[in-house]
């Protein structure tokens, strides 16, 4: 009988759609179409005598007990092959990356990339730190770290290159959350913060009243002090949790301006650091 071998790249898309919950999502991350990842899923299953590795509907994406026990052998396959690669084709790659990033866009968008990175580059130790913007800003400005993300209102002259960009919306409980013309209670980072100056100042500008409710240093408390009904809160559409609703269409809140994260290196970063703002800025433009 002769030997069966699986296609690495087929491997690389059932993983990426393993994780990311969809096809579509893992083309994106891939930089391909969801009906390339869709065929290459249908290939793999070929090459496994037809064992289905989804169970498909038209909201969920599952693995099947098959498809659960390949994705182990898959993450090492792709894992010695992405070791090889790094040592025989990239040695160079190699090293301490210091990054700095606020917290709610690293919990949001930041673990696959980051996973995605390591993976083909073992010999690299990545150094992530959350904090708010200014504590990052004047810690790169120290010379902390070698790459940094960074919040900015998109008329702000902050260095860097612009990597991310996306709507901002009022989210609370539920609409009875939202006094039709009472104070609104905000549920807020510590000041300064750019999604805090974009709530208060377009409340000032909209002729509504406002008072801080609650403050939070972290994506998680905020999302909890709105699902206890404390207030609203400004938030990046994607990090919306199914939860909470958005609030505010109805003209009763303000429309908030686009949000935008830039992407800084420090002067004379090693190869490796700039291999990796070269993977960050690619990563997230497939989003």
């Amino acid at each position: 009988m002769p030997h069966r071998t699986l296609d690495l790249d087929l491997l690389r898309a059932f993983v990426t759609a393993a994780d990311a919950g969809g096809f579509t999502r893992a083309g994106a991350l891939l930089g391909r179409t969801q009906s390339t990842i869709s065929l290459q899923i249908k290939r793999l299953e070929d090459s496994l005598g037809g064992r289905p590795v989804f169970q498909r509907t038209p909201r969920l994406l599952k693995l099947t007990p098959d498809g659960q026990a390949l994705l182990h052998h898959a993450r090492a396959m792709l894992r010695l092959n992405d070791a090889a690669i790094a040592e025989l084709v990239e040695p160079e790659v190699a090293g301490r990356v210091r990054l700095g990033v606020p917290e709610d866009f690293a919990t949001a968008h930041l673990p696959s990339v980051l996973a995605a990175f390591t993976d083909a580059h073992p010999r690299v130790e990545l150094e992530v730190t959350c904090d708010l913007t200014l504590n990052l800003h004047a810690k790169f400005r120290a010379g902390e770290f070698d790459l940094v993300l960074l919040k900015r209102e998109p008329d702000v002259a902050i260095e860097g290159v612009r990597v991310w960009r996306e709507p901002l919306i009022w989210v609370a409980r539920d609409a009875q959350s939202v006094p039709a013309d009472g104070i609104v209670p905000l549920i807020v980072s510590p000041a300064p913060c750019v999604y805090r100056q974009r709530a208060t100042a377009a409340l000032d500008a909209h002729g509504r009243r406002w008072r801080i409710a609650y403050t939070s240093t972290s994506l998680a408390g905020t999302q909890a002090a709105v699902s206890a009904g404390l207030g609203v809160a400004v938030l990046p559409r994607e990090m919306c949790p199914p939860a909470l609703v958005m609030v505010g269409t109805d003209g009763a809140l303000p429309a908030l301006a686009d949000t935008e994260i830039a992407l800084i290196e420090a002067p004379n970063v090693s190869v490796t650091a700039h291999r990796f703002a070269q993977h960050i800025a690619a990563a997230l433009e497939r989003f």
